[in-house]
């Protein structure tokens, strides 16, 4: 039994067998892996799709995307429309404490996994299903990538909410993938203490459909939490369009007026303290009312201001405020850089690469070295000598 302060990482011992694909089940997956699970990817003989998206940096199949999202991983090919690489999945999920999949639900059991199949195989084991939509609506079954969840949640209509354009677009991230991950990711160490306390392995279905509309809705279903309704959906101080990054004399800056005071502050402090005698903010009520105008007079107020001297200015009177920073200069972010966020490893077969590490910290555990992304197939060799097949 592993002590619980000997510096082990935190999952060390949790064997998983991982049959995800793209990036909802492997950012899952990658996650579990960081804190020490041991975790065989399971893939067919032509890979995770998601391993060519992008263009690889040395060698087939080892696309940027993937990287991110498949460390400390093994990789297995196996068909398993094949009699005997289906024995050896059978053997590794006899063995494992974890089953993760994205494989639609028919499918799966056609090939002898599903639930019941496994259950009989393993009593207690935790099975994770990734699915698109919830088994118990009507839309249970049907094929979802990141867009057509993105769509169906709500989400394409936010941006035309702040600029009055009514097209719908895609927030451009793999976000409802990535939010469906985490949840998850706590999904599965949640049953992982529960097999801890009751000794009960369970099926777990996390539904990105689900997952994705609670996270939109948490401060966008708004006036619709109540029955009847109090107002419209939608939080209001999210989809202002007055409410952008501001533009400076040198670029442009994020400055953070959450409290009512702060729109006081900040606009004494760009030299305009007159603009603020206007009777319409002689009140709390009246600055919320009017918080569109403040937000254009600091529109108005900041050109005359370089980045820096705004950035300055704002922490002077403790306001949150950064200044806008293009995804290309991430990683000369100071911050991230002291922090260590991103490390350099030497892969064997792609050379240095930066990755980002786990950002949560933990008193008790400082981290350690993974394995390096897999390349295709590169333990299916070690795998089979194992089971002697």
């Amino acid at each position: 039994m592993i002590s619980p302060a000997d510096g082990e990482a935190m999952l060390q011992g949790l064997k998983v067998v991982d049959l995800t694909s793209v990036v909802f089940g492997p950012y899952c997956t990658q996650i579990l892996a960081d804190f020490g699970a041991d975790v065989t990817k399971v893939e067919s003989p032509g890979g995770d799709a998601f391993r060519h998206a992008g263009k690889p940096a040395a060698t087939k199949g080892m696309g940027p995307a993937f990287l991110a999202l498949n460390r400390g991983k093994k990789s297995a090919t196996l068909n398993l429309k094949d009699e005997t690489d289906r024995a050896l999945m059978a053997e590794m999920l006899r063995d494992a404490d974890i089953f993760i999949h994205n494989v639609r639900g028919e499918a799966i059991a056609r090939l002898g996994f599903d639930y019941d199949s496994v259950k009989a195989l393993n009593p207690t084991i935790i099975y994770v299903h990734c699915v698109g939509f919830g088994s118990n609506g009507p839309y249970a079954g049907l094929p979802a990538y990141d867009d057509v969840i993105q769509a169906a949640s709500g989400a394409t209509t936010l941006m035309g909410r702040v600029d009055g354009n009514p097209r719908p677009r895609y927030i451009p991230s793999l976000i409802a993938d990535k939010v469906a991950g985490l949840h998850a990711a706590y999904a599965t160490m949640a049953a992982v203490i529960h097999r801890l306390r009751t000794g009960e392995g369970q099926h777990v279905e996390v539904p990105m459909f689900e997952a994705f509309s609670s996270f939109t809705l948490k401060e966008h279903l708004f006036g619709l939490t109540f029955d009847p309704p109090i107002g419209t959906e939608g939080y209001s101080r999210q989809l202002d369009p007055n409410r952008q990054p501001f533009q400076t004399r040198d670029g442009w800056v994020s400055i953070a007026a959450y409290n009512l005071n702060d729109f006081v502050t900040i606009i004494t402090a760009l030299g305009d303290p007159e603009f603020l005698d206007d009777e319409r903010f002689a009140t709390p009520l009246g600055i919320f009312q009017n918080s569109a105008i403040l937000y254009r007079r600091i529109a108005e107020l900041l050109p005359a201001f370089t980045t820096a001297e705004a950035i300055e200015l704002m922490r002077k009177h403790s306001l949150p405020a950064m200044p806008v920073r293009d995804l290309s200069a991430m990683l000369e972010d100071p911050h991230l850089q002291q922090a260590g966020f991103f490390q350099q490893r030497e892969h064997p077969s792609e050379g240095t690469l930066n990755e980002m590490r786990e950002p949560s910290r933990f008193s008790a555990w400082q981290g350690h070295e993974t394995r390096p992304v897999p390349r295709l197939g590169e333990h299916t060799d070690e795998l089979r000598d194992q089971s002697g097949s």
